[in-house]
């Protein structure tokens, strides 16, 4: 009789941790079918670019480079956390030798290293009353031509306030490419539906003072997800353009990308705990449905699945498998089981890949939630140096 009873508070957590995920994935995929149309006219707004650096001295030119072939002349920001490489002196020279690549251009140099979020902080500071459109991107992203001009068509539309990037990433592992897929439908769903909180930095463009640096909490990281969320909260619509692509380096090792992911789900989840207050707000309409969606499988349905997973440790060693139920159980543990060890190994194949993915992705969340449990804030991360290394020799 104990032995059901575990076995019935296992399937309840583990129905109460996995829902959310079947749920949002069928709701993304209907509304994805109703896709916003990018306006063919031009929105007539000048473009900042905001570039925040540190030690990118490899890879510096390269991007430069690629920001420069865009088919629309844009203003030029760089901040950088004190570079301890020659990333300032190579953009420096760069833009005497291009004096013509930007309409401007000018940088801003932190005397300590603070983390990208401050940096931000920094800059948004520094363009304070400034109009038109700010596109943030990461140095290690290479953004598809016509980039700039894409950008500028979405912002016509008066309720578009925010429109992130799609990535196109190079050296992705299997399990990486199946979550990258996952992670695009919601989003763009998302965007459908109302706003996504969460878009990626490689290339997030916003309206020039629809956030202030006081919206962006400089002790996490995810300071796009942060931007996303200020831009809906504010009124406008935050967006991910799925023919808007970028192209950058995943980390060459399944260590180096869990690590980035851990990194990126704390700042997710610090970011939905935040917000919480908007997680059944009416006046939020949709957007508050979004948020309450992710909020679960972001921080419920790790610790709801990890809940599952004791029980049915402790079913199986206490009370070995007895009944239909019990052996059916078990089988489904197996698959479970056998799922995510595959996919964390990069040798998953149809028939489990949906389910590794998802529970190495509820892995990562955990491992996150574990970590900030114990104080440790993950805003100032070590940088993925062979990522840089890959990228300069392309």
């Amino acid at each position: 009789m104990a032995g059901e009873w575990l076995a019935y508070g296992e399937i309840s957590l583990a129905a109460m941790g996995l829902a959310p995920f079947a749920l949002h994935r069928l709701s993304c995929g209907q509304w994805a079918k109703q896709q916003l149309e990018c306006p063919e006219e031009m929105s007539g707004m000048d473009i900042t670019i905001l570039l925040p650096v540190w030690n990118e001295g490899l890879i510096i030119e390269t991007k430069l480079s690629n920001l420069a072939k865009q088919d629309f002349k844009s203003k030029l920001l760089i901040i950088d956390s004190a570079s301890t490489d020659d990333t300032l002196e190579k953009a420096r020279t760069w833009l005497e030798d291009f004096p013509d690549a930007f309409e401007s251009s000018n940088i801003i140099t932190m005397p300590e290293r603070l983390g990208k979020t401050t940096a931000v902080k920094i800059a948004l500071d520094a363009m304070k009353g400034d109009e038109g459109i700010i596109v943030m991107t990461d140095a290690d992203a290479t953004l598809m031509p016509g980039a700039l001009s894409r950008i500028n068509q979405w912002f016509s539309n008066p309720q578009i306030g925010a429109v992130g990037g799609t990535p196109q990433r190079l050296g992705e592992l299997d399990n990486e490419r199946s979550h990258r897929d996952l992670y695009t439908l919601l989003r763009v769903g998302e965007s459908s539906f109302d706003s996504t909180p969460f878009l990626e930095g490689s290339v997030i463009a916003w309206r020039a003072g629809s956030v202030s640096s006081s919206d962006l909490y400089a002790q996490a990281n995810a300071d796009d997800a942060q931007i996303s969320t200020a831009v809906r909260l504010g009124g406008l619509r935050s967006i991910q353009d799925p023919e808007l692509t970028f192209t950058d380096q995943m980390p060459l090792t399944s260590k180096g990308q869990r690590r980035q992911k851990v990194r990126r789900a704390q700042g997710l989840i610090r970011l939905l705990s935040r917000k919480r207050e908007f997680w059944f707000s009416k006046r939020q309409g949709r957007f508050s449905k979004i948020l309450r969606r992710n909020a679960w499988m972001h921080i419920l349905s790790p610790l709801a699945i990890t809940a599952g997973a004791a029980l049915a440790l402790l079913r199986n060693i206490a009370f070995p498998s007895n009944s239909n139920l019990m052996y059916s159980l078990s089988i489904i543990e197996l698959y479970c089981l056998a799922s995510w060890l595959l996919t964390r190994a990069n040798k998953s194949f149809f028939g489990i890949k949906t389910a590794g993915t998802i529970l190495c992705g509820l892995e990562n969340l955990l491992v996150a939630i574990m970590t900030t449990g114990r104080g440790k804030s993950l805003h100032m991360w070590e940088q993925h140096t062979d990522v840089r290394e890959a990228l300069s020799k392309q």
